[in-house]
């Protein structure tokens, strides 16, 4: 298994976002919009590949302050529980601290709190609504190696 990183460009791009379709999306009978696949086009994708199979992904998203978005973390429901999606975050923190990042942070549903519990991340502020499921915000502050 390894590790890459994509563009919109990439035949990739088409295989993540069918798996963010099938794990994030489907099960709430939801469908991309317009304007979260542009908003894509200049984030920083992460998968985990095998075969030419992706296993699990992830999307970037930087902001000013040194912060940046981790988003649509994604493992095929099968392989859940082996620890993809942990090695795709630690791939995410190393690559935002070496673009200077200080801070990560995401929208987590609260079914997947305790695994961003699990790799330092800390609940900031109170529990809301997004894609009618509740979530809260999470962040980790970043150190390089």
């Amino acid at each position: 298994m390894k590790t890459i990183r994509f563009d919109t460009s990439s035949p990739y791009y088409s295989l993540a976002l069918a798996l963010r379709y099938d794990v994030l999306r489907k099960p709430l009978e939801l469908q991309f919009t317009a304007a979260e696949l542009e908003k894509d086009k200049h984030d920083i994708h992460f998968a985990l590949i095998e075969n030419e199979q992706i296993f699990a992904c992830l999307t970037l998203t930087f902001y000013e302050n040194e912060r940046v978005k981790m988003r649509q973390v994604a493992t095929q429901e099968s392989e859940q529980g082996k620890g993809y999606g942990k090695t795709l975050v630690a791939l995410a923190e190393q690559f935002a601290i070496e673009k200077n990042a200080t801070t990560i942070f995401c929208h987590a549903r609260k079914t997947a709190v305790p695994f961003y519990k699990k790799l330092g991340y800390k609940i900031v502020g109170d529990e809301f609504k997004e894609i009618e499921l509740p979530h809260f915000e999470m962040e980790k502050m970043l150190s390089p190696k």
